[in-house]
Protein backbone atom coordinates (compact mmCIF):
# COMPACT_ATOMS: atom_id res chain seq x y z
CA UNK A 1 0.00 0.00 0.00
CA UNK A 2 1.44 3.38 -1.03
CA UNK A 3 1.62 6.36 1.31
CA UNK A 4 -1.30 8.16 -0.35
CA UNK A 5 -3.48 5.04 -0.23
CA UNK A 6 -2.57 4.60 3.45
CA UNK A 7 -3.46 8.20 4.29
CA UNK A 8 -6.88 7.80 2.66
CA UNK A 9 -7.73 5.08 5.20
CA UNK A 10 -6.97 7.24 8.25
CA UNK A 11 -9.84 8.30 10.49
CA UNK A 12 -8.36 11.73 11.21
CA UNK A 13 -8.46 12.64 7.51
CA UNK A 14 -12.00 11.33 7.23
CA UNK A 15 -12.97 13.53 10.16
CA UNK A 16 -11.39 16.58 8.56
CA UNK A 17 -13.17 15.90 5.26
CA UNK A 18 -16.43 15.49 7.18
CA UNK A 19 -15.76 18.71 9.11
CA UNK A 20 -15.29 20.68 5.90
CA UNK A 21 -18.45 19.21 4.37
CA UNK A 22 -20.65 19.76 7.42
CA UNK A 23 -19.47 23.28 8.33
CA UNK A 24 -19.47 24.49 4.72
CA UNK A 25 -22.92 22.96 4.35
CA UNK A 26 -24.24 24.87 7.34
CA UNK A 27 -22.74 28.09 5.98
CA UNK A 28 -24.34 27.38 2.59
CA UNK A 29 -27.71 26.64 4.22
CA UNK A 30 -27.54 29.97 6.07
CA UNK A 31 -26.77 31.85 2.85
CA UNK A 32 -29.63 30.00 1.16
CA UNK A 33 -31.93 31.13 3.93
CA UNK A 34 -30.89 34.71 3.27
CA UNK A 35 -31.63 34.34 -0.44
CA UNK A 36 -35.31 33.80 0.34
CA UNK A 37 -35.59 37.57 0.42
CA UNK A 38 -34.88 37.55 -3.32
CA UNK A 39 -37.85 35.32 -4.21
CA UNK A 40 -40.50 38.09 -4.35
CA UNK A 41 -38.06 40.40 -6.13
CA UNK A 42 -36.53 38.05 -8.72
CA UNK A 43 -37.42 34.37 -8.62
CA UNK A 44 -34.98 33.52 -11.38
CA UNK A 45 -32.06 35.25 -9.63
CA UNK A 46 -32.94 33.31 -6.47
CA UNK A 47 -32.85 30.07 -8.47
CA UNK A 48 -29.55 30.81 -10.18
CA UNK A 49 -27.87 31.67 -6.88
CA UNK A 50 -29.19 28.52 -5.22
CA UNK A 51 -27.98 26.36 -8.11
CA UNK A 52 -24.46 27.61 -7.44
CA UNK A 53 -24.74 27.26 -3.68
CA UNK A 54 -25.98 23.69 -4.06
CA UNK A 55 -23.13 22.99 -6.45
CA UNK A 56 -20.63 24.17 -3.86
CA UNK A 57 -21.94 21.53 -1.44
CA UNK A 58 -22.73 18.56 -3.68
CA UNK A 59 -19.52 18.91 -5.67
CA UNK A 60 -17.61 18.01 -2.48
CA UNK A 61 -19.16 14.53 -2.62
CA UNK A 62 -18.43 14.31 -6.33
CA UNK A 63 -14.84 15.27 -5.54
CA UNK A 64 -14.56 12.23 -3.26
CA UNK A 65 -15.66 9.97 -6.09
CA UNK A 66 -13.59 11.57 -8.84
CA UNK A 67 -10.40 12.78 -7.12
CA UNK A 68 -10.23 10.92 -3.79
CA UNK A 69 -11.19 7.41 -4.87
CA UNK A 70 -10.47 8.05 -8.60
CA UNK A 71 -13.54 6.01 -9.56
CA UNK A 72 -14.03 5.90 -13.33
CA UNK A 73 -17.39 6.29 -15.04
CA UNK A 74 -17.89 5.04 -18.61
CA UNK A 75 -20.97 5.86 -20.68
CA UNK A 76 -22.36 3.41 -23.22
CA UNK A 77 -24.50 5.39 -25.65
CA UNK A 78 -24.22 7.17 -29.02
CA UNK A 79 -22.63 10.42 -30.14
CA UNK A 80 -25.94 12.14 -30.88
CA UNK A 81 -27.13 11.54 -27.29
CA UNK A 82 -23.85 12.75 -25.77
CA UNK A 83 -24.07 15.97 -27.75
CA UNK A 84 -27.40 16.78 -26.08
CA UNK A 85 -26.17 16.30 -22.52
CA UNK A 86 -26.44 19.52 -20.53
CA UNK A 87 -28.28 21.28 -23.35
CA UNK A 88 -31.88 20.29 -22.57
CA UNK A 89 -34.21 19.59 -19.67
CA UNK A 90 -34.53 15.84 -19.14
CA UNK A 91 -36.10 13.23 -16.88
CA UNK A 92 -33.55 10.61 -15.78
CA UNK A 93 -34.64 7.06 -14.93
CA UNK A 94 -31.95 5.23 -12.95
CA UNK A 95 -31.95 1.76 -11.42
CA UNK A 96 -31.66 1.80 -7.62
CA UNK A 97 -29.36 -1.11 -6.75
CA UNK A 98 -26.28 0.51 -5.24
CA UNK A 99 -25.43 2.77 -2.31
CA UNK A 100 -23.57 5.24 -4.55
CA UNK A 101 -25.84 5.17 -7.61
CA UNK A 102 -26.86 8.77 -6.84
CA UNK A 103 -23.20 9.78 -6.69
CA UNK A 104 -22.48 8.28 -10.12
CA UNK A 105 -25.47 10.21 -11.42
CA UNK A 106 -24.18 13.41 -9.84
CA UNK A 107 -20.78 12.84 -11.45
CA UNK A 108 -22.40 12.85 -14.89
CA UNK A 109 -24.42 15.92 -13.91
CA UNK A 110 -21.20 17.70 -12.89
CA UNK A 111 -19.32 16.80 -16.05
CA UNK A 112 -22.12 18.18 -18.21
CA UNK A 113 -22.77 21.29 -16.10
CA UNK A 114 -26.13 20.51 -14.48
CA UNK A 115 -25.15 19.39 -10.96
CA UNK A 116 -26.39 22.52 -9.19
CA UNK A 117 -29.74 22.46 -11.00
CA UNK A 118 -30.32 18.69 -10.78
CA UNK A 119 -33.62 17.62 -9.21
CA UNK A 120 -35.08 14.49 -7.66
CA UNK A 121 -38.42 13.20 -6.39
CA UNK A 122 -37.41 12.57 -2.77
CA UNK A 123 -39.05 10.97 0.25
CA UNK A 124 -40.28 13.59 2.71
CA UNK A 125 -38.16 12.20 5.58
CA UNK A 126 -35.07 13.61 3.85
CA UNK A 127 -36.45 17.14 4.21
CA UNK A 128 -35.53 17.03 7.90
CA UNK A 129 -31.97 15.75 7.38
CA UNK A 130 -29.47 18.60 7.91
CA UNK A 131 -27.53 19.72 4.84
CA UNK A 132 -29.15 17.21 2.47
CA UNK A 133 -32.81 18.02 3.00
CA UNK A 134 -32.25 21.67 3.82
CA UNK A 135 -30.29 22.29 0.63
CA UNK A 136 -32.93 20.47 -1.41
CA UNK A 137 -35.69 22.60 0.12
CA UNK A 138 -34.10 25.78 -1.24
CA UNK A 139 -33.65 24.05 -4.62
CA UNK A 140 -37.41 23.43 -4.87
CA UNK A 141 -36.97 19.67 -4.74
CA UNK A 142 -40.30 17.80 -4.80
CA UNK A 143 -40.83 15.83 -1.57
CA UNK A 144 -43.43 13.11 -1.17
CA UNK A 145 -44.72 10.73 1.52
CA UNK A 146 -44.96 7.88 -1.03
CA UNK A 147 -48.70 7.60 -0.45
CA UNK A 148 -50.21 8.68 -3.73
CA UNK A 149 -53.55 9.80 -2.32
CA UNK A 150 -51.70 12.29 -0.08
CA UNK A 151 -48.93 13.14 -2.54
CA UNK A 152 -50.86 13.82 -5.73
CA UNK A 153 -51.52 17.56 -5.25
CA UNK A 154 -48.11 18.26 -3.71
CA UNK A 155 -46.22 16.49 -6.50
CA UNK A 156 -48.25 18.11 -9.28
CA UNK A 157 -47.81 21.58 -7.79
CA UNK A 158 -44.07 21.06 -7.25
CA UNK A 159 -43.50 19.81 -10.79
CA UNK A 160 -45.48 22.60 -12.40
CA UNK A 161 -43.42 25.19 -10.52
CA UNK A 162 -40.38 23.95 -12.43
CA UNK A 163 -41.87 24.72 -15.84
CA UNK A 164 -39.99 28.05 -16.10
CA UNK A 165 -36.73 26.93 -14.48
CA UNK A 166 -33.96 29.16 -15.89
CA UNK A 167 -31.16 26.55 -16.09
CA UNK A 168 -31.07 23.14 -17.73
CA UNK A 169 -32.10 20.53 -15.18
CA UNK A 170 -31.99 16.77 -14.99
CA UNK A 171 -34.89 15.43 -12.95
CA UNK A 172 -33.97 12.06 -11.43
CA UNK A 173 -36.64 9.41 -10.87
CA UNK A 174 -36.10 6.13 -9.06
CA UNK A 175 -39.21 4.48 -10.44
CA UNK A 176 -38.71 1.40 -8.27
CA UNK A 177 -39.38 3.61 -5.28
CA UNK A 178 -36.73 2.05 -3.06
CA UNK A 179 -33.39 0.27 -3.27
CA UNK A 180 -33.28 -3.29 -4.53
CA UNK A 181 -33.04 -6.05 -1.89
CA UNK A 182 -33.85 -9.74 -2.23
CA UNK A 183 -36.78 -9.40 0.17
CA UNK A 184 -38.28 -6.45 -1.67
CA UNK A 185 -37.70 -8.17 -5.01
CA UNK A 186 -39.55 -11.30 -3.91
CA UNK A 187 -42.56 -9.29 -2.72
CA UNK A 188 -42.46 -7.12 -5.83
CA UNK A 189 -42.52 -10.11 -8.16
CA UNK A 190 -45.48 -11.56 -6.27
CA UNK A 191 -47.33 -8.35 -7.13
CA UNK A 192 -46.15 -8.57 -10.76
CA UNK A 193 -47.49 -12.12 -11.03
CA UNK A 194 -50.82 -11.08 -9.50
CA UNK A 195 -51.15 -8.24 -12.02
CA UNK A 196 -50.08 -10.34 -14.98
CA UNK A 197 -46.91 -8.34 -15.54
CA UNK A 198 -43.63 -9.89 -16.72
CA UNK A 199 -41.22 -11.00 -14.01
CA UNK A 200 -38.08 -8.88 -13.64
CA UNK A 201 -34.82 -10.44 -12.54
CA UNK A 202 -32.72 -7.40 -11.67
CA UNK A 203 -35.28 -4.72 -10.86
CA UNK A 204 -38.31 -4.14 -8.69
CA UNK A 205 -41.68 -3.52 -10.31
CA UNK A 206 -41.67 0.16 -11.33
CA UNK A 207 -44.22 2.42 -9.71
CA UNK A 208 -45.86 4.30 -12.51
CA UNK A 209 -47.70 7.17 -10.80
CA UNK A 210 -44.65 9.35 -10.24
CA UNK A 211 -43.39 8.79 -13.77
CA UNK A 212 -46.68 9.44 -15.56
CA UNK A 213 -47.31 12.54 -13.43
CA UNK A 214 -43.80 13.90 -14.04
CA UNK A 215 -44.10 13.36 -17.78
CA UNK A 216 -47.53 15.00 -17.85
CA UNK A 217 -46.56 18.04 -15.75
CA UNK A 218 -43.19 18.61 -17.41
CA UNK A 219 -44.37 18.09 -20.98
CA UNK A 220 -43.46 21.23 -22.88
CA UNK A 221 -40.50 21.81 -20.56
CA UNK A 222 -38.62 18.52 -20.65
CA UNK A 223 -37.31 17.44 -24.06
CA UNK A 224 -36.51 13.79 -23.38
CA UNK A 225 -36.30 10.88 -20.97
CA UNK A 226 -32.84 9.40 -20.42
CA UNK A 227 -32.93 5.79 -19.34
CA UNK A 228 -29.77 4.97 -17.36
CA UNK A 229 -28.77 1.44 -16.35
CA UNK A 230 -25.83 1.33 -13.96
CA UNK A 231 -23.49 -1.51 -13.08
CA UNK A 232 -19.99 -1.93 -11.64
CA UNK A 233 -17.20 -3.98 -13.14
CA UNK A 234 -16.00 -7.03 -11.28
CA UNK A 235 -19.42 -7.52 -9.71
CA UNK A 236 -18.47 -4.91 -7.09
CA UNK A 237 -21.01 -3.50 -4.65
CA UNK A 238 -19.49 -0.11 -3.71
CA UNK A 239 -20.37 1.99 -0.69
CA UNK A 240 -19.86 5.60 0.34
CA UNK A 241 -17.57 4.36 3.13
CA UNK A 242 -15.53 2.55 0.49
CA UNK A 243 -15.21 5.81 -1.46
CA UNK A 244 -14.14 7.59 1.74
CA UNK A 245 -11.43 4.94 2.23
CA UNK A 246 -10.17 5.65 -1.28
CA UNK A 247 -11.36 2.46 -2.96
CA UNK A 248 -11.48 2.78 -6.73
CA UNK A 249 -14.46 1.41 -8.66
CA UNK A 250 -15.32 1.25 -12.34
CA UNK A 251 -18.89 2.27 -13.10
CA UNK A 252 -20.57 1.52 -16.44
CA UNK A 253 -23.71 3.42 -17.40
CA UNK A 254 -25.87 2.55 -20.40
CA UNK A 255 -27.77 5.68 -21.49
CA UNK A 256 -30.66 5.69 -23.95
CA UNK A 257 -32.50 8.85 -25.00
CA UNK A 258 -36.24 8.84 -25.68
CA UNK A 259 -37.79 12.08 -27.01
CA UNK A 260 -40.75 13.00 -24.86
CA UNK A 261 -43.11 12.92 -27.83
CA UNK A 262 -42.51 9.15 -28.05
CA UNK A 263 -44.09 8.64 -24.63
CA UNK A 264 -47.90 8.26 -24.83
CA UNK A 265 -50.11 11.05 -23.53
CA UNK A 266 -52.60 8.61 -22.04
CA UNK A 267 -51.69 7.71 -18.44
CA UNK A 268 -52.40 4.00 -18.84
CA UNK A 269 -50.39 3.78 -22.05
CA UNK A 270 -47.53 5.74 -20.46
CA UNK A 271 -47.53 3.24 -17.57
CA UNK A 272 -47.33 0.38 -20.06
CA UNK A 273 -44.44 2.16 -21.78
CA UNK A 274 -42.59 2.30 -18.45
CA UNK A 275 -43.16 -1.41 -17.76
CA UNK A 276 -41.76 -2.21 -21.20
CA UNK A 277 -38.77 0.01 -20.49
CA UNK A 278 -37.99 -1.98 -17.33
CA UNK A 279 -38.15 -5.23 -19.25
CA UNK A 280 -35.52 -3.75 -21.58
CA UNK A 281 -33.44 -2.61 -18.59
CA UNK A 282 -33.59 -6.15 -17.25
CA UNK A 283 -32.32 -7.47 -20.59
CA UNK A 284 -29.47 -4.93 -20.51
CA UNK A 285 -28.45 -6.11 -17.05
CA UNK A 286 -28.52 -9.72 -18.23
CA UNK A 287 -26.30 -8.82 -21.18
CA UNK A 288 -23.89 -7.01 -18.88
CA UNK A 289 -23.66 -10.00 -16.55
CA UNK A 290 -22.89 -12.28 -19.49
CA UNK A 291 -20.55 -10.07 -21.54
CA UNK A 292 -19.22 -7.54 -19.04
CA UNK A 293 -20.23 -4.59 -21.23
CA UNK A 294 -23.34 -2.73 -22.31
CA UNK A 295 -24.16 -2.19 -26.00
CA UNK A 296 -23.17 1.10 -27.64
CA UNK A 297 -20.11 3.28 -28.08
CA UNK A 298 -17.99 3.97 -25.01
CA UNK A 299 -17.44 7.53 -23.79
CA UNK A 300 -15.36 8.66 -20.83
CA UNK A 301 -16.17 12.32 -20.18
CA UNK A 302 -13.18 14.05 -18.61
CA UNK A 303 -13.42 15.06 -14.97
CA UNK A 304 -13.29 18.81 -14.42
CA UNK A 305 -11.09 20.59 -11.86
CA UNK A 306 -13.90 22.63 -10.28
CA UNK A 307 -14.95 20.01 -7.72
CA UNK A 308 -11.39 19.73 -6.40
CA UNK A 309 -10.82 23.50 -6.40
CA UNK A 310 -14.11 24.07 -4.60
CA UNK A 311 -13.21 21.59 -1.85
CA UNK A 312 -9.68 22.97 -1.46
CA UNK A 313 -11.10 26.48 -1.14
CA UNK A 314 -13.47 25.44 1.65
CA UNK A 315 -10.71 23.42 3.33
CA UNK A 316 -8.37 26.43 3.32
CA UNK A 317 -11.03 28.70 4.79
CA UNK A 318 -12.23 26.29 7.49
CA UNK A 319 -9.24 24.20 8.53
CA UNK A 320 -6.82 27.07 9.27
CA UNK A 321 -8.90 28.45 12.18
CA UNK A 322 -9.68 24.88 13.29
CA UNK A 323 -5.99 24.01 13.63
CA UNK A 324 -5.34 27.25 15.50
CA UNK A 325 -8.21 26.50 17.86
CA UNK A 326 -7.03 22.92 18.52
CA UNK A 327 -3.49 24.09 19.27
CA UNK A 328 -4.90 26.66 21.67
CA UNK A 329 -7.02 24.05 23.47
CA UNK A 330 -4.09 21.69 24.07
CA UNK A 331 -1.70 24.52 24.87
CA UNK A 332 -4.04 25.72 27.61
CA UNK A 333 -3.46 22.52 29.58
CA UNK A 334 -7.05 22.66 30.87
CA UNK A 335 -8.48 19.14 31.32
CA UNK A 336 -12.02 20.52 31.03
CA UNK A 337 -11.33 22.23 27.70
CA UNK A 338 -9.52 19.19 26.32
CA UNK A 339 -12.28 16.77 27.39
CA UNK A 340 -14.94 19.10 26.00
CA UNK A 341 -13.09 19.27 22.69
CA UNK A 342 -12.69 15.49 22.51
CA UNK A 343 -16.40 15.11 23.28
CA UNK A 344 -17.19 17.47 20.41
CA UNK A 345 -14.95 15.44 18.10
CA UNK A 346 -16.78 12.26 19.10
CA UNK A 347 -20.18 13.86 18.50
CA UNK A 348 -19.02 15.21 15.14
CA UNK A 349 -17.74 11.80 14.01
CA UNK A 350 -21.06 10.25 15.05
CA UNK A 351 -22.98 12.88 13.10
CA UNK A 352 -20.91 12.34 9.95
CA UNK A 353 -21.40 8.60 10.28
CA UNK A 354 -25.16 9.07 10.52
CA UNK A 355 -25.14 11.17 7.34
CA UNK A 356 -23.24 8.40 5.55
CA UNK A 357 -25.77 5.89 6.92
CA UNK A 358 -28.52 7.56 4.87
CA UNK A 359 -27.01 5.93 1.76
CA UNK A 360 -26.55 2.41 3.18
CA UNK A 361 -28.82 -0.27 1.77
CA UNK A 362 -29.12 -2.28 4.97
CA UNK A 363 -30.19 0.86 6.82
CA UNK A 364 -32.59 1.98 4.14
CA UNK A 365 -36.32 2.26 4.54
CA UNK A 366 -38.57 -0.76 4.82
CA UNK A 367 -40.66 0.76 2.05
CA UNK A 368 -41.36 -1.97 -0.45
CA UNK A 369 -41.30 -4.95 1.89
CA UNK A 370 -45.02 -4.71 2.46
CA UNK A 371 -46.02 -1.63 0.46
CA UNK A 372 -45.75 -3.53 -2.81
CA UNK A 373 -48.64 -5.65 -1.62
CA UNK A 374 -50.91 -2.63 -1.49
CA UNK A 375 -52.76 -1.42 -4.53
CA UNK A 376 -50.57 1.01 -6.49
Amino acid sequence: MGLLAFLKTQFVLHLLVGFVFVVSGLVINFVQLCTLALWPVSKQLYRRLNCRLAYSLWSQLVMLLEWWSCTECTLFTDQATVERFGKEHAVIILNHNFEIDFLCGWTMCERYGVLGSSKVLAKKELLYVPLIGWTWYFLEIVFCKRKWEEDRDTVVEGLRRLSDYPEYMWFLLYCEGTRFTETKHRVSMEVAAAKGLPVLKYHLLPRTKGFTTAVKCLRGTVAAVYDVTLNFRGNKNPSLLGILYGKKYEADMCVRRFPLEEIPLDEKEAAQWLHKLYQEKDALQEMYNQKGVFPGEQFKPARRPWTLLNFLSWATILLSPLFSFVLGVFASGSPLLILTFLGFVGAASFGVRRLIGVTEIEKGSSYGNQEFKKKE
